[in-house]
């Protein structure tokens, strides 16, 4: 029988992701309730969950229990809500918008949205630890230090600081590709690396998980890409943010450096040098090729 379709593929794991983050984050009724309120206006009701379906796309791969992906996929989300939360707030990125509705701070108060990104963050590695997600515990371990690393000063953390010192500077290619690999592609990394390691039927070896995190790394970029193009053509309306910040805050993007037409290439090209990446594993990488064709075709 052939697989079922990619969009319905991944309406599917949208359902199933919001659907998991909903039961495992603190309910709003909970003390204290505003604080549990925020968290879950941050982290549901909206997104295209790239970061969850990179998790269960890695996880076929790894014949892994869908179960536990839910739990991985969840902790990879949480990571990236407190991160938005945070990017938004007026000592950062200062912005109103995200997802078609008020930020978080905007919503609540600069206070709760500090405090609820701080506990996003915090309930990404509660759930790594108090749920089995392999059979290995050494194995365990090592989903919690990728997490970490990526949303840390050598990952995401790190790539902001960059980013933020960056306004008002032109940077060469090399310089923007080492500043986005970690504040984008660090934790796109980590949601196919804990996917490939939920051990299922089929335990990955070092080769195949090194294969599997250089596609992440050249998807990780290629998001970026399209996103600086995105920011550039796309209306508020559409984009759900604030469009043409970049251009305004006058920060370097990929459309600054190289322009519009050679910024959509090499999202092309790096798209290819993803897919390249899994020729090894054939129809079990369907998914993950599929994505990668999902993440530059956005927007061409």
């Amino acid at each position: 029988m052939s697989p079922e379709p990619f969009s319905t593929w991944m309406a599917g794991i949208q359902v199933r992701a919001e659907a998991a983050l909903g039961r495992l984050l603190p309910a709003a009724s909970i003390a204290p309730a505003r604080l549990h309120d925020a968290m879950r206006y941050a982290a549901l009701g909206g997104g295209k969950r790239v970061r969850p379906l990179l998790v269960f796309a890695a996880g076929e791969v790894a014949g892994a229990d869908v179960d536990r992906l839910d739990i991985a996929a969840s902790a990879v989300e949480c990571i990236h809500a407190f991160s938005l939360v945070h990017d938004d707030m007026p000592c950062m990125d200062d912005d109103v918008l995200r997802r078609g509705r008020p930020t978080v701070h905007v919503e609540y108060d600069e206070a709760i949205a500090l405090l609820a990104g701080d506990s996003l963050q915090t309930m990404a590695f509660q759930l790594l630890s108090e749920h089995r997600l392999t059979d290995d515990a050494r194995a365990q371990l090592e989903m919690v230090r990728i997490l970490a690393k990526a949303s840390g000063s050598r990952g995401m953390a790190g790539g902001q600081a960059i980013d933020l010192d960056a306004v008002g500077k032109t940077l060469t290619l090399a310089e923007l590709e080492f500043m986005h690999i970690h504040k984008t592609g660090a934790v796109i990394r980590a949601a196919v690396g804990l996917g490939a390691r939920c051990s299922g039927s089929n335990v990955l070896s070092d080769v195949e998980l090194a294969q599997l995190d250089q596609y992440a790394r050249y998807a990780g970029l290629a998001f970026q890409v399209v996103d600086d193009v995105l920011d550039c053509i796309t209306p508020t309306a559409t984009l759900g943010k604030t469009a043409g910040k970049d251009a305004a805050n006058n920060k370097p993007t990929y459309v600054s450096l190289l322009g519009l037409a050679q910024a959509k290439q090499m999202a092309k090209q790096l798209r290819q040098q993803a897919v390249d990446s899994l020729s090894g594993f054939g129809e079990r990488a369907r998914r993950l090729t599929e994505l990668a064709d999902f993440i530059v075709q956005r927007e061409f």
